[in-house]
Protein backbone atom coordinates (compact mmCIF):
# COMPACT_ATOMS: atom_id res chain seq x y z
CA UNK A 1 0.00 0.00 0.00
CA UNK A 2 1.31 3.07 -0.72
CA UNK A 3 1.94 5.38 2.35
CA UNK A 4 0.08 8.63 1.81
CA UNK A 5 -3.24 6.49 1.59
CA UNK A 6 -2.03 4.27 4.79
CA UNK A 7 -3.76 7.18 6.69
CA UNK A 8 -7.00 6.92 5.08
CA UNK A 9 -7.00 3.67 5.56
CA UNK A 10 -6.60 3.97 9.08
CA UNK A 11 -9.59 6.42 9.57
CA UNK A 12 -11.63 4.11 8.19
CA UNK A 13 -11.18 1.66 10.98
CA UNK A 14 -10.71 3.84 13.98
CA UNK A 15 -14.46 4.83 15.51
CA UNK A 16 -12.74 6.94 17.98
CA UNK A 17 -11.24 9.19 15.60
CA UNK A 18 -14.14 9.55 13.52
CA UNK A 19 -16.44 9.98 16.74
CA UNK A 20 -14.18 13.34 17.18
CA UNK A 21 -15.06 14.38 13.43
CA UNK A 22 -11.54 14.29 12.20
CA UNK A 23 -10.54 14.37 9.07
CA UNK A 24 -7.30 14.40 7.12
CA UNK A 25 -6.51 17.42 5.20
CA UNK A 26 -3.14 16.73 4.30
CA UNK A 27 -1.04 13.85 4.07
CA UNK A 28 2.59 13.06 2.49
CA UNK A 29 5.43 10.63 3.55
CA UNK A 30 6.62 11.21 7.09
CA UNK A 31 3.54 13.97 7.06
CA UNK A 32 0.30 14.24 8.68
CA UNK A 33 -1.94 17.42 8.98
CA UNK A 34 -5.85 16.88 10.74
CA UNK A 35 -8.83 18.58 11.37
CA UNK A 36 -11.74 18.88 13.53
CA UNK A 37 -14.70 21.00 15.49
CA UNK A 38 -15.13 20.94 19.29
CA UNK A 39 -18.33 20.16 19.90
CA UNK A 40 -20.08 20.42 23.10
CA UNK A 41 -20.02 17.00 24.25
CA UNK A 42 -16.29 17.16 24.37
CA UNK A 43 -16.55 20.57 27.14
CA UNK A 44 -15.20 19.70 30.65
CA UNK A 45 -16.79 21.02 33.42
CA UNK A 46 -15.50 24.72 32.86
CA UNK A 47 -17.13 24.29 29.87
CA UNK A 48 -13.75 24.56 28.15
CA UNK A 49 -12.41 21.64 25.85
CA UNK A 50 -11.70 18.63 27.68
CA UNK A 51 -7.85 18.31 27.16
CA UNK A 52 -7.72 14.62 26.18
CA UNK A 53 -9.75 16.58 23.03
CA UNK A 54 -6.02 18.72 21.40
CA UNK A 55 -4.09 15.25 23.03
CA UNK A 56 -6.33 12.83 21.03
CA UNK A 57 -6.04 14.95 17.78
CA UNK A 58 -2.49 15.76 17.86
CA UNK A 59 -2.27 11.80 18.57
CA UNK A 60 -4.02 10.81 15.60
CA UNK A 61 -1.76 13.23 13.38
CA UNK A 62 1.36 11.46 15.01
CA UNK A 63 0.21 8.14 14.59
CA UNK A 64 -1.16 8.81 11.07
CA UNK A 65 2.77 10.17 9.97
CA UNK A 66 4.94 7.88 11.72
CA UNK A 67 2.80 4.87 9.88
CA UNK A 68 2.70 6.60 5.85
CA UNK A 69 6.65 4.64 5.99
CA UNK A 70 4.49 1.45 5.44
CA UNK A 71 5.17 -0.38 8.53
CA UNK A 72 2.96 -0.11 11.35
CA UNK A 73 4.65 1.79 13.94
CA UNK A 74 2.62 2.09 17.36
CA UNK A 75 3.33 5.12 20.05
CA UNK A 76 5.65 4.18 22.76
CA UNK A 77 5.64 7.61 24.56
CA UNK A 78 3.51 10.87 24.21
CA UNK A 79 3.42 14.47 25.72
CA UNK A 80 1.38 17.41 25.21
CA UNK A 81 1.63 21.31 26.58
CA UNK A 82 -1.99 23.32 26.88
CA UNK A 83 -1.21 26.49 25.93
CA UNK A 84 -4.61 27.91 25.39
CA UNK A 85 -8.05 27.00 26.58
CA UNK A 86 -10.16 25.72 23.75
CA UNK A 87 -14.09 26.62 23.11
CA UNK A 88 -17.18 24.77 21.42
CA UNK A 89 -17.31 25.35 17.93
CA UNK A 90 -13.41 25.82 17.56
CA UNK A 91 -11.64 24.07 14.67
CA UNK A 92 -8.39 22.61 15.13
CA UNK A 93 -5.71 21.42 13.00
CA UNK A 94 -3.08 19.17 14.32
CA UNK A 95 0.16 18.80 11.66
CA UNK A 96 2.70 15.66 12.60
CA UNK A 97 5.82 16.43 11.44
CA UNK A 98 8.75 13.40 11.78
CA UNK A 99 11.63 15.08 13.12
CA UNK A 100 13.84 12.17 13.43
CA UNK A 101 13.86 8.60 12.05
CA UNK A 102 16.03 5.70 13.52
CA UNK A 103 16.16 2.19 12.29
CA UNK A 104 13.38 1.28 15.10
CA UNK A 105 12.18 4.61 16.43
CA UNK A 106 10.57 7.71 15.14
CA UNK A 107 10.67 10.85 16.60
CA UNK A 108 7.44 13.54 16.30
CA UNK A 109 6.60 17.29 16.69
CA UNK A 110 2.64 18.01 16.55
CA UNK A 111 1.33 21.36 16.66
CA UNK A 112 -2.37 22.21 17.32
CA UNK A 113 -3.47 25.55 15.84
CA UNK A 114 -6.83 27.55 16.27
CA UNK A 115 -6.06 29.62 12.93
CA UNK A 116 -2.96 30.88 12.95
CA UNK A 117 -2.45 30.74 17.46
CA UNK A 118 -0.57 27.59 18.52
CA UNK A 119 -2.92 25.62 21.24
CA UNK A 120 -0.67 22.62 21.87
CA UNK A 121 2.41 21.13 21.38
CA UNK A 122 2.64 17.21 21.56
CA UNK A 123 5.63 15.30 21.25
CA UNK A 124 5.65 11.57 20.45
CA UNK A 125 8.41 8.59 19.65
CA UNK A 126 7.00 5.49 17.90
CA UNK A 127 8.32 2.27 17.39
CA UNK A 128 8.32 1.13 14.00
CA UNK A 129 7.91 -2.68 13.37
CA UNK A 130 8.32 -5.07 10.68
CA UNK A 131 4.75 -5.53 9.75
CA UNK A 132 3.75 -4.11 6.47
CA UNK A 133 0.25 -2.41 5.58
CA UNK A 134 -1.40 -4.50 3.29
CA UNK A 135 -3.79 -3.51 0.80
Amino acid sequence: MEGKQIPYKMLSQDAFSQWLGIEILECEIGRCKVGMTIRKEMLNSMYKAHGGISYSLADTAFGFAANTHGKYAVSIETSINHIEALNEGDYLEAESVIESVKNKLGFNIIEVKRGDELVALFKGAVYRTQKAWEE
